[in-house]
């Protein structure tokens, strides 16, 4: 199927290289008798026993000393009634040490299910710290085995369970697996820890809150689109006038609204074009720069909102979505779109809307982007049919090729260290010096970048590195990160590209917006940098910080460290008793099945 060509519409979107979750069938909104089919975001909770579950007592190898938290026997009930399954991932280091021994630590734990009722897995690890400059197991937290032991053992994904904890090295592991993580600080969480969680909750009831309105965010309920026998929206059109991370985090919920409608027309923005052509379930792109959203905009001109005016209601769409930033109000295009004719628009809206809005959806600030979009997805009645994980994903594309036609084998590192905001970027010179580390462990570096970012890239590479920068379209980005074992970056486009490709993320995230909101999403992830420093959610494009001290600071051997215990990850994806190098470095094949990204979609290459 391809797009018919009109007056103001850019070339043609083929529909034929859509991935098979987003095929065209006769049965409304992808179920087979016309109902919405939705498990909800999550299979299982882990969480952390020490401290989360139950009193920290070191080294506790007597069960009689055992007391859980408050409430947590209630707040684990909850979850239990929900029908999630619930996990432990416990170090303990006792085993190793001498302390107890391993029946010690089954009747505690034995304990534990008495009073708080039965886990349906419990993961131990008995090994010690190692030494400094030694390589860990990969099993003791911030390692993330025990989190792909524990999904494998309840028939599950990492993307698919949350890990609650009091530590950072629980956050860490989560992020690691792939998994959500949510801190629940305890007088001994340091400050750099809370700063840097993703989600922080106040009380184990306060987490269990939090998973289940996440859980439940992308299911209708109560829409007109959710019972038996409804038809479906014949044109349904999807806003996100944003740059391309932001139209790439928008993807999950755009192929909802796509398995509940024939068409779908996307309105996006010229900074977020090439991104759009990249979205499976879309069949035709409007571009056009909207001065209330774009970043540099020019004067509202009349005459030029007449022929946005003009150009939408040649769409012949009945239903619109509105996407948009936390930041962004949907109002003026909800009413260009009134003006257009749309019968029913929805939105995020904090803002009265009168009657510019049919569906005016309220969400909690903080949720991960693609979530956030999904639930407004589900608000307007459209859901991901039974199969389509909440993940991001590519139309496949193999003609994708890049300038120099030649690429190491796969399971290099790509360093990306460019990007559209100023303050989101890693400095130079710490990034060559990372090149430079990365390569003196052994990896293979590839440097990118865009068609301005040849001197950079170049600086950066220097003499180890592999310089493409300014060689690539962002399909032919897609086809060299498809090839890597692991994406070191900042927070920006490839980032999310990455994580629609399956491919891990060491993120070098400024603190400038929330990570929890903004990371890479359900994709193995290790964040550095400063979450503490000044410019702390400031949303600041310019650092305001004499020295970028939330990057600055990152030393090249933690980059190091964060792509061995990726590794780990890549070896725990692949099966217990694999080790890094044999899951191809850092495990690239393997990365793709966990995230979803379905064959088709890897076949991005050169």
């Amino acid at each position: 199927m391809f797009t018919s060509p009109a007056p103001g519409n850019p070339p043609a979107v083929r529909n034929d290289r859509v991935d098979p979750h987003q095929c065209r069938s006769g049965a409304p909104h992808g179920g087979p008798d016309g109902a919405w089919v939705s498990r909800g975001l999550f299979d299982a909770v882990l969480f952390d026993r020490d401290g989360t579950l139950v009193h920290d007592v070191p080294y506790n190898g007597d069960p009689g000393l055992v007391r859980p938290l408050p409430g947590a026997r209630k707040a684990l009930d909850r979850l239990r009634a929900a029908g999630l399954r619930l996990g432990v991932v416990t170090n303990q280091s006792g085993v190793a040490r001498g302390r107890f021994s391993s029946a010690d630590v089954a009747r505690v734990n034995a304990r534990v299910d008495e009073l708080l009722g039965p886990f349906d897995t419990w993961q131990v690890c008995p090994h010690a710290e190692p030494a400094p400059g030694r390589a860990g197991c990969r099993c003791r937290k911030p390692a993330p085995g025990m989190v792909w032991d524990a999904a494998r053992a309840l028939g599950t994904e990492p993307g698919r369970c949350v890990l609650v904890g009091d530590i950072g090295a629980d956050m860490t592991a989560a992020g690691a697996a792939g998994a959500s993580g949510i801190l629940v600080p305890t007088a001994q969480t340091r400050p750099e820890e809370v700063a840097a969680a993703p989600t922080v909750a106040g009380d184990l009831a306060g987490a269990v809150d939090l998973i289940l309105r996440r859980h439940r965010s992308g299911t209708p309920n109560g829409s007109p689109f959710d019972s038996p026998g409804r038809t479906r929206a014949r044109c349904v059109l999807v806003a996100r006038p944003d740059s391309a991370g932001d139209v790439l985090v928008t993807g999950p919920a755009i192929r909802a609204v796509a398995a509940g409608a024939e068409r779908v027309v996307l309105l996006c923005g010229p900074r977020g074009r090439a991104a759009a052509e990249l979205l499976p379930g879309v069949d035709e792109l409007v571009e056009w720069r909207l001065p209330w959203i774009d970043p540099e905009p020019g004067p509202v001109d009349r005459a030029e909102v007449d022929r946005l005016t003009a150009r939408l209601a040649a769409t012949g769409a009945e239903e619109a979505v509105l996407f948009t930033s936390f930041h962004q109000s949907a109002l003026p295009l909800a009413l260009v779109l009134r003006m257009a004719g749309v019968a029913r628009i929805s939105a995020i809206s904090p803002d009265y809307p009168g009657s510019l809005l049919d569906v005016r959806h309220r969400v909690s600030p903080g949720i991960p982007e693609a979530e956030r979009a999904l639930s407004l997805a589900a608000a307007a009645g459209f859901a991901l049919p039974s199969g389509d994980e909440p993940v991001l994903r590519l139309r496949a594309d193999p003609d994708a090729t890049f300038a120099d036609g030649s690429l190491p084998d796969p399971g290099y590192v790509v360093l990306h260290p460019g990007s559209s905001v100023a303050a989101r970027a890693c400095p130079p010179e710490l990034c060559a010096e990372i090149v430079n580390a990365l390569t003196g462990a052994g990896h293979r570096v590839v440097v990118t970048g865009g068609p301005g970012e040849r001197t950079l890239t170049a600086r950066v590479a220097g003499r180890t590195g592999i310089d493409l920068g300014g060689q690539t379209t962002l399909t032919g980005l897609a086809a060299i990160i498809a090839r890597a074992g692991c994406l070191v970056v900042g927070n920006t486009g490839p980032a999310h590209l990455a994580a629609a490709l399956g491919v891990p993320v060491v993120s070098l995230f400024a603190p400038t917006v929330p990570f929890g909101q903004w990371g890479p999403y359900r994709v193995p992830t290790v964040r550095l940098g400063d979450a503490a420093a000044d410019c702390r959610h400031s949303r600041a494009t310019t650092c305001p910080v004499p020295g970028h001290p939330c990057l600055s600071d990152i030393a090249p051997h933690e980059v190091v460290e964060a792509v061995r215990l990726l590794g780990h990850s890549a070896a725990a994806a692949a099966g217990p008793g694999t080790s890094a190098a044999a899951a191809a470095g850092l495990g690239t094949t393997s990365g793709a099945a966990r995230s979803g990204v379905l064959a088709g979609a890897r076949e991005v290459r050169p």
